[in-house]
Formats: C-alpha cells, sequence, structure tokens
C-alpha cells in the first residue's frame, strides 16, 4: 500500500532531517516506528501525510509512493483525499468544541457514520456535549483517532499513541485500533518511544535513529536482537544509543 525510499528531508533548505529512510506497509498491516526523541519518526509521518511544509521542510530526495502514486510534497488536503490521515502528538482536537463538534468538523469526500466511531470509542459517547478541553489525554487521543476515522481512511497515522497516558489506557487503545485494523482493513503506521507498546502491537517494526533506519524487522526478531533489548527493552537505561551499545558489544568482542 505505502512504499517510502530513500526518504531524506531537509528543514530550511540547509538542516536535512531524515536520511535515506525506507520502509513499507502493506494493506491492512500495522507498521510501527521506534526511536527516541529526535531520531525522525515524526518527520517521516509528517512526509507521508504532507505536512512537512508547516515547518518550511520538504521531502529533498526520495519516493513516497501510496497505492501506486507518488505523493512527495503534495499539500495535506491531497493526499488525505486519497485515503490517508494523521492523529499528530498534540494539538490533535479543537479544544472549545465539543466532541460531537470535533467529529462534524472533519471533512471528507466518503465520510464515515459518526456513531460507528462512537460504537468504536463508547466513552466518547457518554461525552459528546462536552468540550474537548475538559477531556483526559486518554478521551482526547480517542477523539483525534475518531476525527481521523471520520475521512474513511485506508491509511491511519498515529503519532505517540502512548504519550502520557496511563498503561491500562494504552491498552485499551491498542486493542480498539486492532478492531479498526480487523473489521475496516485500516493499514497503521504507529510511532513510539515504548517499544513494548509498538512490538505488542505492531506486524512489522522499524528502529530509527538520527533520521536513519539502524534496524527493523517482525516484533519477534528484535525481542531477540540482543543490541534491541540492552537498549530499547531496558538494558541500557534509555541513555546510550543504539549504535553505542552496538559499538560497545564490538569492542567487548575484540578485547574478549
Amino acid at each position: 500500500m505505502l512504499e517510502v525510499e530513500n526518504l531524506e528531508v531537509t528543514y530550511h533548505r540547509v538542516s536535512t532531517a531524515v536520511q535515506g529512510v525506507s520502509l513499507r506497509v502493506p494493506a491492512g498491516g500495522i507498521v510501527a516506528l521506534i526511536g527516541n526523541n529526535g531520531a525522525g519518526k515524526t518527520t517521516t509521518l509528517r512526509a507521508i501525510s504532507g505536512f512537512l511544509g508547516l515547518d518550511d521542510a520538504r521531502v529533498s530526495e526520495g519516493v513516497v509512493r501510496f497505492q501506486g502514486e507518488r505523493i512527495e510534497n503534495w499539500p495535506p488536503h491531497r493526499i488525505a483525499r486519497l485515503g490517508i490521515a494523521l492523529v499528530p502528538e498534540r494539538s490533535k482536537v479543537f479544544e472549545s468544541l465539543s466532541v460531537d463538534e470535533n467529529l462534524d468538523a472533519a471533512v471528507a469526500r466518503r465520510p464515515f457514520p459518526k456513531e460507528a466511531v462512537y460504537d468504536y470509542f463508547p466513552a466518547l459517547a457518554a461525552l459528546r456535549r462536552r468540550a474537548a478541553g475538559y477531556l483526559s489525554g486518554g478521551e482526547r487521543q480517542m477523539l483525534g483517532i475518531g476525527s481521523a476515522l471520520m475521512c474513511a481512511p485506508q491509511l491511519l497515522l498515529v503519532d505517540e499513541l502512548s504519550l502520557g497516558l496511563a498503561p491500562l489506557v494504552v491498552r485499551d487503545l491498542m486493542n480498539r485500533l486492532r478492531t479498526v485494523r480487523e473489521q475496516l482493513g485500516t493499514a497503521l503506521i504507529i510511532v513510539e518511544q515504548n517499544a513494548q507498546v509498538a512490538l505488542d502491537m505492531a506486524d512489522h517494526a522499524y528502529v530509527l535513529e538520527n533520521g536513519r533506519v539502524v534496524l527493523d524487522g517482525t516484533p519477534e526478531r528484535l525481542r531477540a536482537h540482543q543490541d534491541i533489548q540492552e537498549f530499547y527493552l531496558g538494558g541500557a537505561g534509555g541513555r546510550r544509543s543504539y549504535r553505542e551499545v552496538k559499538q560497545y558489544r564490538r569492542s567487548r568482542r575484540w578485547y574478549g
């Protein structure tokens, strides 16, 4: 469904944020992008969804192809019409509007039934007249996803699904997104700093660092990878980079 090949993104015409990133998302698949702050995860999502222009950035090299059509540097509204919707990390709701009004504000050629959104997120149904500014973090995430679903996307991009949320809330969101995938066939890209959440949910994951893909594979392969275990799953305490962990292991083998 989606192919990204050798993606390079440049900010302010001088600063390169993403270099040579390649990834694929099959129809109905769930793909995770893992990495620390500044790894290039959000920039990659914004390149796919067309929102780079807001930050004076553009795809300077490489290809973004959706359903066989090249879309790099297209404006967001054209990309949304093709069937790609983004749930951003922040500012995902209109705080002065009610839950119901937020869903109504999602404009699409093929609108999704609003009541179906409430079926996927029953907690929102009880809050439909509440101003979005008074929602909890988990409720805002539900509303952000629900607003994106109103565009009936074939590919849903979710930036930092678990950020600031309690584990039980994250688990509930994961289950509901799996249901969306199973019932609607919607493919997903999930951006996550929490590797456990990403690997629990994804069919395939890419590890990004300093704007590059340093490793990819199935969740089983990444969990079994000793460097990933040490850095992303608890061993290195999050203080060293993936490359530093790898170099440390190589030096340890070299010096015996």
